[in-house]
């Protein structure tokens, strides 16, 4: 770790169940409260984003299927780009590939604006791959990054802060940006993007942060080393000899199996409930859905701790509380009790999520972070890329939304089923160290 300020020797330890560890870390640590600031920021503008492009392909070609096409093209290039950009993200300086992907992005969703008529929603996909390809090189660095900005304690408490911040933002910005839609168009949702997009690029360089580099010890030239194929290979090394790392790496796309809700959540408030044509209730479902998975971290460490072996119990749990949600919601009667059932749904959806992370940043050695955090990326993608392609080709196909979500919902308990079963070979080895043995 770097030598971030820690707490106060006569404080206790942050406790990632706790408000007051929150408010502890943004006002003690200068350079993570930055950091933290630079990512409300983009991330406020992603939601606005989504919301906008929903409406605008609903309005363009009215098919379930053209959403799920977008979907595909904002995950399908982190599947592809996703091992040379944790390469990159571990050789290079990770700040200025953060700020140069801010940029990047800020250029690419200023293409939206050139979309006028349903024949140009191939600009719609080309934009959204690009848009996710830069991104797919500044997650990994940004995942990276976390750790040498806050102490070891503070680790929890920064996911945790992180996870309730995404949350936050995604229901702040899923409903001002569905507000934003309805009454002053898509474009203007797209606009607002961009400037946030700038304002996170300038953030992030103000924030103190070393260069560490990783590059794959001795050899000498070879095509191997340049393309970055040797590091490729000695992170899957890692992974495989670390078997808990590779446990932890699967359990988002464990969850992504299920993918296709988010295809659902749009159906649902575009078309099932929609009254009148007026667009952007999405918004709403998306705005419950952030406020679910804003709680649910902080109230699975009250309920299962902060200990390694509780945060891996509240994963397996998880996935149980999101299917139920989601049959609940597959039979909701109207928008109100839809969103209830979401909320639930992404609390159990967030705790996998937040868990997940956090246990890495424990677990993962600084010189392989970017490879880790780009290989679980390229797998979440990859899944949800099938599911949410299946979900529209089920759309199309004259299969009732209620019961596509069903089927989603069902799906969840083969992860968690399969954790389940992890965790009681688990039981059966050594207690967690800081270190794999």
């Amino acid at each position: 770790m770097s030598d971030s300020k820690p707490s106060s020797p006569a404080q206790p330890a942050p406790s990632a169940g706790r408000l007051d560890s929150y408010l502890r870390i943004l006002r003690t640590n200068s350079r993570f409260r930055r950091f933290w600031l630079a990512t409300i920021v983009s991330q406020l503008g992603d939601w606005f984003n989504y919301i906008a492009i929903f409406v605008l392909l609903t309005e363009l070609t009215g098919s379930g299927e053209a959403v799920s096409w977008f979907l595909i093209a904002k995950f399908l290039p982190t599947t592809l780009l996703g091992p040379i950009a944790g390469v990159v993200a571990d050789r290079f300086n990770r700040k200025r590939i953060m700020v140069c992907c801010d940029l990047l992005r800020a250029l690419v969703v200023a293409g939206y604006l050139l979309v006028g008529v349903s024949g140009q929603v191939w600009l719609v996909y080309l934009l959204a791959f690009l848009q996710e390809g830069v991104w797919s090189f500044n997650h990994p660095a940004r995942q990276a990054s976390i750790p040498d900005i806050c102490t070891r304690e503070e680790l929890n408490v920064a996911n945790g802060l992180f996870g309730a911040s995404w949350s936050v933002n995604l229901a702040l910005g899923a409903a001002l940006g569905g507000f934003v839609t309805a009454w002053f168009g898509w474009r203007a949702a797209i606009l607002v993007d961009v400037v946030t997009f700038m304002g996170s690029a300038l953030l992030i360089a103000l924030v103190p942060l070393e260069h560490v580099s990783a590059a794959v010890k001795g050899g000498g030239f070879s095509l191997a080393r340049i393309s970055g194929l040797a590091d490729i290979i000695e992170g899957l090394h890692y992974v495989r000899s670390h078997p808990r790392v590779a446990a932890l790496l699967l359990v988002k796309s464990g969850w992504a199996l299920s993918g296709g809700i988010l295809v659902m959540l749009t159906v649902f408030g575009e078309q099932v409930f929609s009254q009148s044509g007026q667009g952007g209730l999405s918004g709403a479902l998306y705005s419950m859905r952030g406020l679910g998975a804003a709680v649910g971290p902080f109230l699975a460490w009250r309920w299962f701790g902060n200990e390694p072996q509780g945060m891996r119990r509240a994963i397996g749990a998880a996935f149980y509380i999101s299917a139920l949600s989601y049959l609940c919601f597959s039979q909701a009667p109207n928008i109100l009790v839809a969103g209830c059932f979401v909320l639930l749904g992404h609390i159990g959806g967030s705790i996998q999520w937040v868990f997940s992370t956090a246990l890495l940043h424990h677990r993962v050695e600084a010189r392989f972070r970017g490879r880790v955090f780009a290989v679980e990326m390229a797998l979440l993608t990859l899944t949800l890329c099938l599911s949410t392609l299946a979900t529209g080709q089920a759309l199309d196909a004259g299969l009732g939304p209620r019961t596509i979500v069903v089927v989603l919902a069902l799906l969840f308990l083969l992860p968690g089923t399969i954790w389940l079963y992890y965790l009681r070979r688990l039981g059966s080895m050594e207690g967690d160290g800081p270190k794999e043995s």
